[in-house]
């Protein structure tokens, strides 16, 4: 199973991963954040990930509740907007399985393709359409 590092409490679904807490690591999952740290997420372990190309997923039942002050809530989209900008990819848990890179690389290499409905990592993709 491939190894994420987890930020934050462990995701209520199961995203195929097994979680550590310490390096080495293949991808990240944030599990949770709170209001303060989304509106000033500067958490170093997945900026360095992000910058070495590891897949980054934030789980999005764990972000706070939408705030029923406006000003606030728009913030808070801003702040989501930057994560996506940066590569950093959103999941429910649902039916979608995430598909890294390593997992590309495996089914590339047997001839497969990802189920329908998988989510890829740019490099994952990039691995896929015989590009990398």
């Amino acid at each position: 199973m491939t190894r994420a590092l987890l930020i934050g409490r462990e995701p209520g679904a199961e995203l195929g991963y097994a979680y550590v807490t310490e390096p080495p690591f293949d991808a990240v999952v944030i599990g949770s954040l709170t209001l303060s740290q989304l509106l000033r997420f500067r958490e170093e372990r997945v900026l360095t990930a992000l910058a070495e190309g590891k897949a980054v997923y934030l789980y999005t039942p764990g972000l706070p509740e939408a705030p029923k002050n406006r000003a606030l809530a728009g913030s808070l989209t801003a702040a989501q907007r930057e994560l996506k900008n940066w590569g950093v990819l959103f999941t429910d848990g649902g039916r979608k399985r995430l598909v890294t890179a390593e997992e590309a690389r495996l089914l590339r290499s047997r001839g497969q393709r990802p189920d329908a409905g998988a989510v890829l990592t740019p490099l994952a993709k990039e691995i896929l359409e015989g590009t990398k």
